[in-house]
Protein backbone atom coordinates (compact mmCIF):
# COMPACT_ATOMS: atom_id res chain seq x y z
CA UNK A 1 0.00 0.00 0.00
CA UNK A 2 1.43 3.39 -1.03
CA UNK A 3 1.34 6.44 1.00
CA UNK A 4 -0.55 9.36 -0.11
CA UNK A 5 0.82 12.97 1.63
CA UNK A 6 -1.11 16.15 0.72
CA UNK A 7 0.71 19.58 0.56
CA UNK A 8 -0.57 21.47 3.71
CA UNK A 9 -1.16 24.70 1.09
CA UNK A 10 -2.97 22.55 -1.00
CA UNK A 11 -5.09 20.64 2.12
CA UNK A 12 -6.19 24.51 3.04
CA UNK A 13 -6.96 25.31 -0.39
CA UNK A 14 -9.16 22.59 -1.00
CA UNK A 15 -10.55 23.17 2.33
CA UNK A 16 -11.40 26.80 1.77
CA UNK A 17 -12.68 26.15 -1.98
CA UNK A 18 -15.19 23.21 -1.56
CA UNK A 19 -16.15 23.71 2.15
CA UNK A 20 -18.36 20.44 3.24
CA UNK A 21 -17.45 18.86 -0.41
CA UNK A 22 -13.53 18.47 0.79
CA UNK A 23 -14.34 15.46 2.84
CA UNK A 24 -15.16 13.99 -0.07
CA UNK A 25 -12.30 15.03 -2.17
CA UNK A 26 -9.71 14.75 0.13
CA UNK A 27 -11.26 10.42 0.24
CA UNK A 28 -10.85 10.47 -3.83
CA UNK A 29 -7.00 12.21 -3.48
CA UNK A 30 -6.69 9.28 -0.84
CA UNK A 31 -7.51 6.53 -2.73
CA UNK A 32 -4.31 5.70 -4.69
CA UNK A 33 -3.00 4.11 -1.41
CA UNK A 34 -4.96 1.08 -2.65
CA UNK A 35 -4.07 2.03 -6.40
CA UNK A 36 -1.49 4.08 -7.23
CA UNK A 37 -1.42 3.63 -11.00
CA UNK A 38 -4.28 5.78 -10.71
CA UNK A 39 -4.03 8.77 -12.32
CA UNK A 40 -2.94 10.35 -15.93
CA UNK A 41 0.79 10.71 -16.57
CA UNK A 42 1.76 14.33 -17.53
CA UNK A 43 5.48 14.30 -17.85
CA UNK A 44 8.47 12.86 -16.14
CA UNK A 45 11.66 15.33 -14.79
CA UNK A 46 14.54 14.01 -13.49
CA UNK A 47 12.65 10.52 -12.29
CA UNK A 48 9.81 12.20 -11.03
CA UNK A 49 6.68 11.31 -12.09
CA UNK A 50 4.10 14.13 -12.84
CA UNK A 51 0.24 13.09 -12.48
CA UNK A 52 -2.64 14.34 -12.32
CA UNK A 53 -6.42 13.09 -10.90
CA UNK A 54 -9.25 14.92 -12.00
CA UNK A 55 -12.62 15.21 -9.87
CA UNK A 56 -15.59 17.40 -11.07
CA UNK A 57 -13.71 19.91 -13.84
CA UNK A 58 -10.85 20.40 -11.08
CA UNK A 59 -7.55 18.65 -11.57
CA UNK A 60 -4.66 17.50 -8.49
CA UNK A 61 -1.57 16.93 -9.33
CA UNK A 62 1.17 14.75 -7.42
CA UNK A 63 4.29 13.42 -7.88
CA UNK A 64 5.85 10.26 -7.29
CA UNK A 65 9.07 8.32 -7.82
CA UNK A 66 8.65 6.60 -11.66
CA UNK A 67 10.82 4.08 -10.95
CA UNK A 68 9.44 2.47 -8.12
CA UNK A 69 6.08 2.85 -9.79
CA UNK A 70 6.95 1.13 -13.10
CA UNK A 71 8.74 -1.61 -12.02
CA UNK A 72 6.83 -2.98 -8.66
CA UNK A 73 3.69 -4.70 -7.70
CA UNK A 74 0.95 -3.63 -5.55
CA UNK A 75 2.75 -5.79 -2.53
CA UNK A 76 5.84 -4.00 -2.62
CA UNK A 77 4.72 -0.23 -3.15
CA UNK A 78 4.76 0.14 0.81
CA UNK A 79 7.79 2.73 0.53
CA UNK A 80 6.39 4.57 -2.24
CA UNK A 81 5.16 8.12 -1.21
CA UNK A 82 2.46 9.83 -4.11
CA UNK A 83 2.69 13.57 -2.95
CA UNK A 84 -0.34 15.79 -4.09
CA UNK A 85 1.01 19.73 -4.51
CA UNK A 86 -1.31 21.58 -6.88
CA UNK A 87 -4.70 22.02 -7.97
CA UNK A 88 -6.27 23.84 -10.82
CA UNK A 89 -8.75 23.82 -13.26
CA UNK A 90 -9.37 23.34 -17.10
CA UNK A 91 -8.37 27.13 -17.47
CA UNK A 92 -5.14 27.20 -15.84
CA UNK A 93 -4.04 23.33 -16.57
CA UNK A 94 -0.87 24.19 -18.48
CA UNK A 95 -0.08 27.10 -16.49
CA UNK A 96 0.30 24.62 -13.04
CA UNK A 97 1.65 21.89 -14.65
CA UNK A 98 4.85 24.14 -16.36
CA UNK A 99 4.84 25.73 -12.56
CA UNK A 100 5.70 22.19 -11.95
CA UNK A 101 8.17 20.97 -14.18
CA UNK A 102 10.19 23.93 -13.50
CA UNK A 103 10.23 24.06 -9.45
CA UNK A 104 11.12 20.47 -10.05
CA UNK A 105 14.34 21.00 -12.15
CA UNK A 106 15.50 24.39 -10.65
CA UNK A 107 15.02 23.37 -6.54
CA UNK A 108 14.02 19.46 -6.79
CA UNK A 109 10.67 17.64 -4.95
CA UNK A 110 11.74 19.68 -1.81
CA UNK A 111 10.48 23.11 -3.74
CA UNK A 112 6.59 21.81 -4.13
CA UNK A 113 6.16 21.45 -0.17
Amino acid sequence: MAKVEIVASLYEEINKKFKQKSIEILGHLKSLEHSPSKGKLLGTVGGIVIKELKYEGFRFYFITDGFKLKCMNEEELTDLLLRFVRMSDKKEQQETINEIKHILRTIGPGGLL
